[in-house]
């Protein structure tokens, strides 16, 4: 993990544009954003994904996303948004290192396109949930 783009911009290595940073997390704009304002939102602890990581360091992220959230829409008066997080490479996780993107959406034709291919729950819905209530640990 310290090989990262994200553990090297942490440790000072490469420069960015900051807008947050505390203990456990450093917020940055992106260098190839979607929209103007596309910010990202990283753990500073070294994990691949988000269950990976530890309750303090979700926690803290969970604390500041709100609040990076106003802050992107005041600067830059865009109302929507997405904030997105992905988790491995078939879910486009690109680096590898937990991050949130916080993404304006100005309109229907800027920003973040999200296509939704719903299914149904399925037969065995109850079982499926009762088999993911116990191994919330």
């Amino acid at each position: 993990m310290a090989d990262t783009v994200f553990a090297k911009i942490i440790a000072g290595q490469i420069p960015s544009h900051k807008v947050y940073e505390d203990a456990h997390v450093l917020a940055i704009l992106d260098i190839g954003p979607l929209t103007r304002g596309h910010t990202l939102v990283i753990a500073k602890e070294p994990a691949e994904t988000l269950g990976e990581l530890s309750d303090e360091s979700a926690a803290a992220v969970g604390r500041v996303l709100p609040r990076l959230c106003r802050a992107v829409v005041a600067a830059t008066g865009v109302r929507d948004y997405n904030v997105l997080e992905n988790n491995g490479a078939a879910a486009h996780q690109a680096i590898r290192h937990v991050h949130f993107h916080i993404i304006p959406k100005p309109s229907e034709a800027e920003g973040l396109g999200i296509g939704w291919p719903a299914a149904g729950l399925g037969r065995d819905a109850a079982e499926l949930a009762a088999r993911i209530r116990a191994e919330v640990r």
